[in-house]
């Protein structure tokens, strides 16, 4: 009987009584704003009673900034069950407009608001002095609202990088993760050692500053053997890595050692004594830029040097050696003498042909390596005409996912949900159907058996519907419907000889496939039982069961 009385999620309800029913979104932008989500949440009931509202779910972001929704699942999944339909609530109650978000673009922040009114929820900024009720006045406030909580974070981004470049130039520490053979120590204002603070720990006063200690002897020697190992012994960053691994020499993560590890040992100043800081920079979660040299705030003599000057000035002139920027016609132009000297170009040659920029810088300047190709006139003997059409599959994947969608929901009732990359059906947050378009492989004569091979995910669904194409891989010849395939191998094998050993169905049509989706979903549901089986019957009294007669008596 209690059970009766919970409303479940995704349950239909009436539309007066949905009407009556809200949501609530909190956030707090750091783990330092303890009370933060209490205080708004206590606002926000207070709202909801005066107005007969009820509060049935709670969307809640800690210790995240209002700046990009994307590090904010809670606001993400608020947005997602809304688009989806299938909410059981009208309103969504948030404390003020800030607390929404503080996006740098208001015309953002006004979308996913937009979002919410066009599938028939309202959002209610409680402790805001308008009802936003999208009259004129509402609507010139809370724009004026947006923009202020946009430029009160671009304010206080300032201000906190202006204060960190005053305290790095006094030969304090200031955020970012330390290398290997480095620690952090807390003093207070005159100086005083208030102990060592650990991995994940950080100051509690302001007042209170942090500053650079050096590691163990041990950790000392390991810093100097590898600069040893790469200006004397002129190894590169991957052979230290693996000889510090074959010695099990551990590291400060605990992990075994990378060549970006040893890297970053390499190009630290602290190894010298010096502290750098404003290398780069991230403004408002933007993309991280690299500020230049008169830009960097460096404060030497914060700890004693590991190494000698020296040997650090040979260490970054040989790297600096190593990388060589060259313009993108001098690029092509090399490329197209390698490929007059090897008559051919692949991955392989241009890693191994000297001179030649990396695979990597070819597809970062150019966009790939069949554009570099096609400057310099060369064509591959790769087939990379599916990497053309995939834009136009992906949409036929989504458009056939959604009618049958639409099918299951019109002819069964049942709802289903299109995926995030548009290519399946799920329900309550599991993968049900999944869409494959299957290439037909190329065969040495005509005579051989048309084969297909499908590519099996790791999340694998209860049926697969896999849409194999024609001889010249541009028309659909037919849908195969397979349920879920237990095999190891990650590709499935579907000629027309193994659709039976798969168990699978095999439609010419989309409707034929359709009805053949219905007909799993039905025996599905019939095969389950109606009612639960009693395990414990309850047995008729009876004699004892005894050896013989006499013992009856």
């Amino acid at each position: 009987m209690v059970n009766a009385l919970v409303v479940r999620r995704n349950t239909q309800l009436a539309k007066a009584q949905k009407a009556l029913r809200a949501a609530q979104y909190v956030r707090m932008s750091t783990d330092l704003q303890r009370y933060s989500t209490q205080n708004q949440a206590a606002a926000i009931a207070a709202y909801a009673q005066q107005r007969n509202l009820t509060i049935v779910r709670t969307y809640v972001d800690e210790g995240r900034s209002g700046v990009r929704i994307n590090r904010r699942p809670a606001l993400a999944e608020l947005i997602k069950d809304v688009q989806s339909g299938n909410t059981d609530f009208e309103h969504v109650l948030v404390y003020d407009v800030s607390r929404w978000g503080r996006f740098q673009d208001v015309d953002e922040s006004a979308h996913y608001e937009f979002v919410c009114k066009r599938s028939g929820v309202k959002v209610v900024y409680c402790a805001e002095q308008f009802e936003n009720d999208g009259s004129l006045l509402s609507s010139i406030l809370k724009n004026i609202k947006r923009v202020m909580a946009a430029e009160f974070s671009r304010e206080l981004g300032v201000k906190v990088h202006t204060g960190h470049c005053r305290i790095a130039s006094l030969g304090y520490r200031v955020g970012g993760p330390l290398t290997f053979g480095l620690g952090r120590e807390m003093v207070d204002e005159q100086q005083r050692s208030k102990g060592k603070l650990a991995k994940g720990e950080y100051k509690a006063l302001k007042i209170d500053r942090v500053r650079l200690r050096l590691g163990s002897d041990e950790e000392m020697a390991v810093v100097r053997w590898i600069f040893q190992q790469f200006v004397m012994e002129r190894k590169t960053d991957v052979e230290i890595a693996r000889q510090l691994n074959r010695g099990s020499i551990a590291n400060h993560h605990g992990r075994p050692w990378t060549y970006i590890m040893v890297h970053s040992i390499l190009r630290n100043e602290n190894c010298i004594g010096n502290l750098v800081y404003n290398r780069t920079s991230r403004r408002l979660g933007q993309t991280q830029v690299n500020n230049p040299d008169h830009l960097w705030i460096r404060s030497p003599g914060v700890v004693p040097p590991v190494i000698d000057q020296d040997l650090f000035a040979r260490a970054q002139k040989i790297m600096a050696e190593r990388y060589i920027s060259i313009p993108e016609d001098q690029m092509l132009r090399r490329l197209r003498l390698t490929l007059g000297r090897k008559g051919r170009l692949t991955t392989r040659i241009i890693k191994s042909a000297p001179g030649l920029p990396s695979v990597a810088c070819y597809i970062k300047h150019f966009g790939s390596l069949r554009k570099a190709y096609a400057l310099i006139g060369y064509q591959g003997s790769r087939d990379c005409e599916w990497f053309d059409v995939r834009d136009h599959w992906s949409e036929l994947l989504s458009k056939l996912a959604a009618q049958v969608a639409e099918a299951l929901k019109i002819d069964l009732g049942i709802r289903l949900n299109l995926t995030d990359d548009g290519a399946g059906l799920a329900r309550h947050g599991s993968k049900i159907i999944s869409f494959q378009v299957v290439r037909r492989m190329a065969r040495r004569t005509p005579n051989h058996v048309a084969l297909w091979r499908a590519h099996l995910r790791k999340e694998r669904t209860k049926l697969c519907v896999f849409l194999r194409l024609k001889e010249s891989n541009k028309v659909v010849q037919d849908y195969v419907l397979l349920p879920a395939a237990d095999t190891a191998k990650p590709y499935l094998t579907l000629s027309d000889g193994a659709l039976a050993r798969h168990k699978a169905v095999c439609a010419d049509t989309m409707n034929e496939l359709i009805r053949n989706i219905e007909a799993k979903f039905k025996s599905s549901s019939h095969a389950a039982p109606s009612k639960p089986t009693r395990t414990n019957k309850r047995r008729k009294p009876c004699r004892p069961k005894t050896k013989n007669v006499h013992a009856r008596r």
